[in-house]
Formats: C-alpha cells, structure tokens, sequence
C-alpha cells in the first residue's frame, strides 16, 4: 500500500448534507444539466422543474460522496498529511514547525449541523501556490483537538529547535470589542460595501424574477426637490445602518487572547471564526487609518505573519476602534522604534507637483478650448483641480516618514488610507532602491523593504537619497549599508 493510499482520519458524514445543500460539488454542472432540459424540450411546468431540480441535487450528492470518501487526513507527531482526490490522488505534507497559524471557522449551516471548518496557515509553499490546507466537515471537538495539537506540536518543534522546553501560561485578555465603536463603521470602505452588496444582489434577483412576481413600486416624481432629499437621505441611513449591522456581525463579541505562546482572535455572529497565530511568527503590524477614520480618531491593526494566506483578514488584531488604543496595541505586539523622521523638503515639492499636474494638463487643454472655441469650463475645471491639488500634495506628504531604532523600524505612507507599518528588523529579507528621473535629479529615492509576511514588501516614498545608507543600515545590519541610489 502506497504513502498516498495510507489510513487517515474522515470529516464528518453530515459534510454530504452540507455540500448537497450548497451544490458545492455540482455548480459547474447546473448549466449543463439546463441546456440538456432545453434540448430535450421539456416543457415550462412544475413537473420540469422539480426533476431539474431532482437531477441537479443527485449530481451534488455524488460529488459530495465521491469527495468525502477520497478524502482523508493525517495529524502525526511530525507533519500533517491531507490525501484527496478520486482518479488522479494528491497528498500534500507540512510539517509542524512550518505552521504559522490555525482558524476554525462555523458558518451558519455548518453550525446546524455541528460541524467546522479548519484553516491550517502553512509556511510550505505548492505548485499551485495555495498557503493553507482545508479540512472542512468535521465536529467542534474534533476541530478544537486539531487546533490544540497543531500548534502544540508547532510551538514543541520551535521549542526543540531552539533548546527550550515550553512552559504553560496564563490566558492574558489584550482586548475586547466595545460596541460603541460600530458609529466607526460608516467610515470603513469594506463595511459600506456590505450594504451596496445587498442591495446590488437583491437588484439582480428581482431582474430575474417574473413580472407577476413583482410588486408595484411606487415610481417617484424626481422634479419635486423635497421628494428627491427625502429619498437622498433615506439611501444615506440605509447606508450607514447597513454598514454598522455588518461590522456588527463580522466582529460579533471580538476577543483578542494572548494564550501561550498563540495570538488568539474570535469573532463573527452568523459566521463564527477562532483564529490562532504564532506570536513567534510576528514581524511586525500595520496601524490603517482611513480618511474618515481620521477625523474621528479611529483605525485598525493587522499583525504581519510570515506564511499566513489571506493576511488582512485573518492578521486582522483590532477591526476597528480609537487609534489610542491602536497604537498601544501595536506597541505591544511590536517595539516601536520612535518618532517618525520627516522626509526632505524636495519631497513635498515633489508631492505638491504631482498633485497639480492634472489639473495644470486640464487647464491647458481648457486655454486651447477656448482659444478656439470659446467654451470657458474646461478651463475652469483645471483651474479648480489645481488648487484642489494643492492640499492633495501636501496631505501626501504629511503622511510620509520613517525612523528605524535597535530592534525595529517603521515606515508611513498613504492619503487616503494611511499606512503606519512597524517591521521588527529580522523582517527584511532584501532592499531594493528605486530612483526615477525627477527623483535623481531632487536627491530623492524610493526605498523598497522586501519582508515575508503582510503585503511581501513596504515602500519609504521619496526619501532623501544620501539618507537611504543609513536608513537600511540601522533597519537590518551592516550588509544593507551597500545599497546606494543610482548614479
């Protein structure tokens, strides 16, 4: 018997139901099996339904059969092993030490049936580039025993490794979600899309539907005014009540949980989520703070794991709150290394130019318009982008700074959402320095810090370019002391 015929452990059978439910093994097939009603000339009754209907929940329990039943998994004392696969059979193997991070996951129908998901973050790479392995369909117990033993057997590997034996600790509360800093959510670009969504899906639903179906909506006079705000201010409350039920529902009793040597995050109402990240894999967070979110004094925090796949998500510490708090967090999870230096006054000249630049081609092309023409607005257009741009510039360049200390380094960026990203120093896998013509020619240069978690890099925009030897060098050693801007 081969490796990859080798006994392992089974989901649930109540994953069949599951999946029959949600035609997960069956979508692609639903198109088929409705040009094949068509061709067959069936007719429109109910009786062609219900057999559509018949035929196409069959075709889901099969699939979901035949996939329960080729699939398998293996939790040892050194890897753990994931077979599937029916003709063509594949079995994928992480070892302990190379998991970053575990989530058990229970959407709504999985809850009724009892049943979890479980995320496993790995560290180990594929030819398919998929950073995690999923095993959906088994019991609570069985998904709570799978965390524990993975990052046990993780945190042992580590301990190993490094000649230590690990010692029991303490749960340590870091935080928890008040519900007073849901008035945030209307400000957050991710929860407004929440609302837009609904209403975009519930739209494209009522298109479908036949016209007896449909009720008579009353079809407002738009030429009244008062008709006109009344319902510009019913979208607006419809949109920030939308925005705040799906912030509530996503960050549902949010804990964050120091527990050993695991970051521990549990959130989510219909869907909820218990997500594990290995402290020891922390190199750094991100402290966002969006353009509305300023103004009221709130962001949010992602820690950066290296391995971890769908890292804004699942990185995701505090989802949202007052950026005090953020800030503390951050400081906690990571040594700040101080205060930000202020890039060069090139920068700012730099960043007020490339803010007016639009407007500056507009007007232009407006003088030309009306030299011809006549016709003034195009010209007043670009004369209203370049004031506008103005601000615009020097809003960009408040936002930059970077200062690195003795263990850690930090870089801020971003108008819109800003960024402040704190990397611990072993973070940095490699430099890159970039220099464009205008750059050369003001002493500026873009320094690039290629990292193994987050976002995979982070960028110090226009930098004095005699700073960038000194900067790398304080950040990650004497062997980035050698980059140089171009000359």
């Amino acid at each position: 018997m081969t490796g990859l015929e080798s006994l392992g452990r089974r989901t649930s059978p109540w994953v069949l139901v599951l999946h029959t439910v949600t035609f997960r093994q069956a979508r692609a097939l639903v198109p088929a099996v409705l040009a094949l009603g068509v061709t067959r000339g069936l007719g429109d009754g109910l009786g062609t339904v219900i057999a559509l209907v018949a035929g196409i929940t069959l075709l889901s329990l099969l699939g979901a059969a035949i996939s329960w039943w080729r699939f398998s998994y293996t939790d040892g004392d050194a890897a753990v092993v994931v077979t599937r696969g029916l003709l063509t059979r594949s079995a994928r193997t992480v070892p302990n030490d190379r998991i970053r991070g575990v989530e058990v996951e229970a959407p709504a129908l999985h809850r009724l049936l009892g049943l979890v998901r479980v995320r496993i973050d790995a560290a180990a790479g594929s030819v398919t580039s998929e950073e995690e392995l999923l095993i959906d369909g088994v019991t609570r117990a069985e998904g709570d025993r799978l965390r524990n033993r993975l990052l046990t057997h993780a945190a042992s590997a580590q301990d190993l490794l490094a000649g230590r034996h690990a010692a029991a600790e303490p749960e340590e509360e870091l935080l928890r979600f008040d519900y007073r800093w849901l008035v945030y959510a209307p400000l957050v670009g991710s929860y407004l899309a929440v609302p837009l969504a609904a209403g975009g899906a519930l739209l494209r639903a009522a298109e479908e539907l036949p016209e007896q179906f449909l009720p008579e909506f009353w079809s407002p006079d738009v030429s009244d005014t008062r008709i006109v705000v009344r319902l510009v201010v019913s979208a607006l409350l419809l949109l920030i009540l939308g925005s705040i039920i799906g912030s509530a529902l996503v960050n549902w009793r949010f804990r964050l949980l120091r527990r050993g040597g695991a970051l521990v995050a549990v959130r989510g109402l219909v869907t909820r989520r218990h997500t594990e990240l290995d402290i020891d894999r922390i190199r750094g967070c991100t402290i966002s703070e969006g353009l509305g979110m300023r103004l009221v004094g709130a962001a949010r925090v992602s820690a950066l794991v290296t391995g971890l796949g769908d890292a804004t998500r699942r990185g995701q510490v505090l989802p949202l709150g007052p950026v005090e708090l953020a800030r503390a967090l951050s400081t906690e999870l990571v040594d700040h290394p101080g205060p930000l230096r202020r890039h060069p006054p090139a920068a700012r000249r730099r960043s007020i130019a490339r803010g007016t630049t639009p407007g500056l081609l507009v007007a232009a092309a407006g003088g030309v318009v009306l030299a011809l023409t006549g016709w003034w607005p195009l010209l007043a257009a670009g004369a209203a982008l370049v004031l506008l741009g103005v601000p615009l510039g020097l809003a960009r360049y408040n936002a930059l700074g970077h200062v690195a200390g003795p263990r850690s380094f930090a870089l801020r960026s971003g108008w819109l959402v800003r960024s402040h990203t704190v990397l611990q120093d072993r973070a940095v896998v490699g430099w890159e320095v970039r220099q464009s013509l205008v750059q050369r020619r003001a002493g500026l240069a873009t320094v690039l810090a290629c990292v193994g978690a987050g976002s995979g890099g982070y960028t110090a925009r226009d930098m004095a370019a005699d700073e960038v030897a000194e900067f790398t060098r304080a950040a990650s050693g004497e062997w980035a002391a050698t980059l140089t801007p171009y000359d």
